[in-house]
């Protein structure tokens, strides 16, 4: 099958450090089952740098084509385009750009549109009304299939159009990593540990707050961004908390396996592929209720879901129950089925395209 994948949410350079690589992690697992996958980046220069992306020049980047423009997509969007897009079978689009730049291509083939955290605000904040919620609207109508990015997610869209629930699964993320299984220790301080670029919605303060009230404990904050000094002033007189800085993956993983809990009370997550991560190097993992976690990560049973008034009493009752055993067994087995594989199987079978391409080639 070919397969063209339209989206602005996918690196071109391996230094990308604020890219995700859940879109790149699909095309290659797509790639790795044998179907060849094209990827266009629409980018719309002025959201390119109003977010502080990478900017790149309009010309092919190995599998990805970077294709710039003034103007959101208005006019004939092909003249730009060096692809042929009558050699694809289907069209896979994500966030804003890349599903609205899909349905101005006015393809004949399946047509599967992403939800993202973006989509969402794009379809609800009043600001978006005029343009881009209505041309997405157009391009959700014209799916064959749409792809929510988490449970959390396909709740929010479906409430917002029930007309499409027929069409529209759960799209989940998936980690090469592999899981350890580990035994819960007692201790006379435990290490918690969080990662994420250091921005208001990650609710790191709210972490540094309910650590600094608990004694037998220290934590390790990985990452860097705008709130670095303002968490470190607010860390200041507690010398149970540490900084990090930014880490490369690899030593991220070596932290997250020193770890005994990882805690992310991250709003408006798309999906959270650290979540993932932490549950596969053996930490028990807190995540927020009602967010993109929740749904794999379930309260109680193989980790636990908080609200950011209660992350204090979430980590005592880890530290003090006498379940930790058995949530880390639920957690071990859980991930086991979060691979990149299965993440990029479910994708396609969930999207009908081995079907469909099947019936093509009868």
């Amino acid at each position: 099958m070919n397969i063209l994948v339209i989206t602005d949410l996918y690196p071109i350079s391996e230094n990308e450090k604020n890219t995700p690589k859940t879109i790149y992690n699909f095309v290659q697992e797509w790639k790795k089952l044998g179907h060849s996958v094209k990827v266009i980046k629409p980018n719309f220069i002025f959201n390119s740098f109003l977010r502080s992306k990478p900017f790149y020049k309009t010309k092919i980047y190995g599998e990805v084509e970077n294709i710039n423009y003034f103007l959101p997509f208005w006019g004939n969007i092909k003249n730009k385009m060096k692809s042929d897009i009558n050699e694809f079978d289907a069209v896979i689009a994500h966030m804003p750009s890349g599903i609205i730049f899909a349905n101005k291509l006015k393809l004949d083939i399946p047509l599967i549109t992403g939800v993202h955290v973006s989509d969402i605000e794009v379809l609800t904040n009043p600001i978006y009304s005029i343009y881009f919620k209505r041309e997405m609207e157009k391009a959700y109508k014209k799916a064959s299939k749409i792809a929510c990015r988490s449970e959390v997610l396909k709740r929010k869209f479906l409430k917002l159009y029930p007309e499409y629930e027929s069409k529209t699964f759960v799209a989940y993320s998936g980690t090469e990593i592999e899981p350890i299984r580990r035994n819960w220790q007692n201790k006379d301080k435990y290490r918690i540990i969080t990662c994420a670029n250091l921005i208001k919605r990650k609710n790191i303060d709210n972490v540094i707050d309910a650590c600094a009230k608990i004694k037998n404990v220290e934590l390790i904050v990985i990452g860097d961004g705008k709130e670095m000094n303002r968490l470190k002033n607010l860390a200041s007189k507690n010398p149970q908390i540490t900084f990090s800085g930014h880490l490369s993956h690899k030593s991220v993983i070596e932290e997250m396996k020193r770890a005994d809990i990882f805690i992310l009370p991250s709003i408006n997550e798309t999906f959270g592929m650290v979540y993932l991560e932490a549950m596969a190097c053996g930490c028990i993992t807190i995540g927020l209720e009602n967010d993109g976690i929740d749904g794999i990560l379930k309260n109680g049973e193989n980790g636990y879901l908080c609200n950011l008034d209660n992350i204090k009493e979430t980590i005592e009752n880890i530290i003090l129950s006498n379940t930790q055993n058995q949530i880390l067994e639920n957690s071990y087995k859980t991930i086991k089925n979060y691979t990149n594989k299965n993440a990029g199987i479910n994708y396609l079978e969930k999207s009908c395209l081995n079907i469909n391409q099947q019936q093509k080639k009868l």
